[in-house]
């Protein structure tokens, strides 16, 4: 581990974390395809438990005992510790979880090799709210799911805002980005599974009618809060699948949706 105490904002390796986006991060020209923001010595563990490769970290002292154990298999990777001040500065907000890790993205593997051994996959279309994203990703690590299936004009898994609100699960759980529908349609069913839409339509199936006989192999598809799935996403569905409300509400958020509907169709 190379430790560098800084006192300025002009060290060398630091530009990583020097007020970009998370958009900037992903394009840098990276040989891995961009790197991605880790926040949390927790997120951090689960980032490298995944296999992910550290470029640098950024910490305050008081963490360093927790991440010098977690680098121990990375001797040459620089970690960077300053004041809490000198690194809200350079961050542009207030590092309350102590420590940053700028993390080599791994390349999405194809979408059929990420479903074929999956029994239960999330599919989520369009969701451009990147803590709706992260809750879901929590919801399929916590209820059981295999994989999450992301359209090509989703919003980024790997945001920092994602991962911290998944607490770290978007870096457990299988997930890649889907081609439009009409490659993606083939692809599930060619992998035997029933597409599922949850969405509000006259025709639809109550969650419960539905989960009573539900198919063994199974996509879940989620669209995004306020106008829902697209008429593509809804005409290569199956079956059309609601929750039942009450009280004159008529849906719930598509985080909570998902927590719900895989529940009901846990295997």
């Amino acid at each position: 581990m190379h430790l560098t105490r800084i006192s300025d904002l002009g060290a060398d390796g630091l530009s990583d974390y020097s007020q970009l986006t998370d958009v900037a991060l992903r394009r840098k020209a990276e040989p891995a395809g961009g790197l991605y923001i880790a926040e949390s010595t927790k997120v951090i563990a689960r980032a490298l438990g995944a296999g992910h490769r550290p470029r640098s970290v950024l910490l305050q002292e008081q963490w360093l005992p927790h991440v010098e154990r977690l680098l121990a298999p990375f001797p040459d990777v620089p970690v960077f510790v300053g004041e809490p001040a000198l690194l809200e500065e350079l961050t542009g907000y207030h590092l309350h979880r102590g420590a940053l890790a700028a993390m080599h993205r791994p390349p999405l593997a194809p979408a059929a090799d990420i479903v074929r051994d999956a029994s239960r996959v999330v599919v989520i279309e369009d969701i451009v709210d990147h803590t709706n994203v992260g809750a879901i990703f929590r919801s399929v690590a916590g209820l059981g799911a295999d994989a999450v299936l992301v359209t090509p004009r989703c919003a980024d898994p790997l945001y920092r805002r994602s991962v911290r609100v998944s607490m770290g699960t978007v870096l457990q759980v299988p997930w890649t980005r889907l081609p439009e529908w009409d490659e993606a349609v083939p692809i599930l069913h060619d992998a035997g599974f029933h597409l599922a839409a949850l969405a509000l339509a006259p025709d639809a199936m109550e969650l419960d009618a539905f989960a009573r006989n539900a198919p063994e192999r199974l996509a879940i598809v989620l669209g995004a809060e306020g106008d829902g799935l697209s008429r593509r996403a809804l005409a290569a569905a199956d079956t059309v699948v609601t929750i039942p409300m009450l009280h004159g509400v008529d849906s719930l958020n598509v985080a909570s949706a998902s927590a719900v509907a895989l529940y009901a169709l846990r295997t």
